[in-house]
């Protein structure tokens, strides 16, 4: 039986990762000292590489989409149609690359050790919502963190067709950014003071993003919950 490949064991000093997730969590920042290619490059990380499930892609999105309208008379940091271009090529091309590291490693990506750098326990989770779903899976995880980081790479490894993978992840890559950008856009439009107020918008983006994963949670630990004891 031949093996399938080796996954290299990588040791990072914990500062340096401390240190890396300040700067990808500081949204403002990036978007404002890295513009649309440190966007564009976390977006792909994110949708593309197993080590990108922790990326903050809802709330950049929305971020950008606000630094697309102008404050007081000052000029644009985004150019929106040029920010979801970007964007929505960045998203396709990470879930098609997510899906050919499915299609490779086969089955034997279920086994890896859980690390830092890698959730084992949400690549599971993300099968199990996938075996429920089937191929709308690649849509619906879009809108779901984590689980759009392993979506793909469970479509490969379930051998699903590349053509119907792709009308899912071109559908599904347009229809997320398109509306985080959107929405960012039209806040700023129609109240443009909460350009000034970009941190409370990201806690609520997070917050919302996070609830479904939430919800399952509770409603899982309940079904898993033995019956209480009838009254005698």
């Amino acid at each position: 039986m031949t093996k399938g490949p080796a996954w290299p064991k990588v040791i990072v000093p914990m500062h340096h990762l401390m240190d890396l997730f300040h700067k990808i969590y500081d949204v403002q920042g990036l978007v404002r000292i890295g513009g649309l290619a440190a966007l564009t490059a976390v977006i792909f990380a994110e949708t593309g590489l197993l080590v990108g499930f922790f990326l903050p892609g809802d709330s950049l999105l929305v971020t950008a989409g606000l630094y697309c309208t102008s404050v007081a008379g000052e000029q644009p940091l985004l150019n929106i149609v040029s920010l979801n271009l970007a964007a929505m090529a960045a998203a396709i091309v990470g879930d098609t690359v997510g899906y050919w590291l499915g299609a490779k490693s086969g089955p034997k990506i279920f086994t890896r050790e859980q690390s830092l750098l890698f959730s084992r326990k949400h690549l599971l989770r993300t099968k199990a919502f996938y075996e429920r779903h089937g191929g709308k899976t690649i849509i619906l995880a879009r809108f779901l963190p984590f689980a759009r980081t392993f979506a793909p790479v469970v479509a490969g490894v379930g051998q699903m067709s590349y053509r119907r993978f792709l009308s899912f992840n071109l559908f599904g890559g347009i229809g997320w950014v398109a509306s985080m950008t959107l929405l960012g856009f039209s806040l700023g439009k129609i109240y443009p003071p909460i350009t000034k107020q970009v941190d409370k918008v990201i806690i609520v983006i997070i917050a919302v993003s996070l609830l479904p994963a939430a919800i399952s949670y509770v409603l899982n630990r309940r079904k898993k919950s033995p019956p209480a004891a009838l009254a005698a």
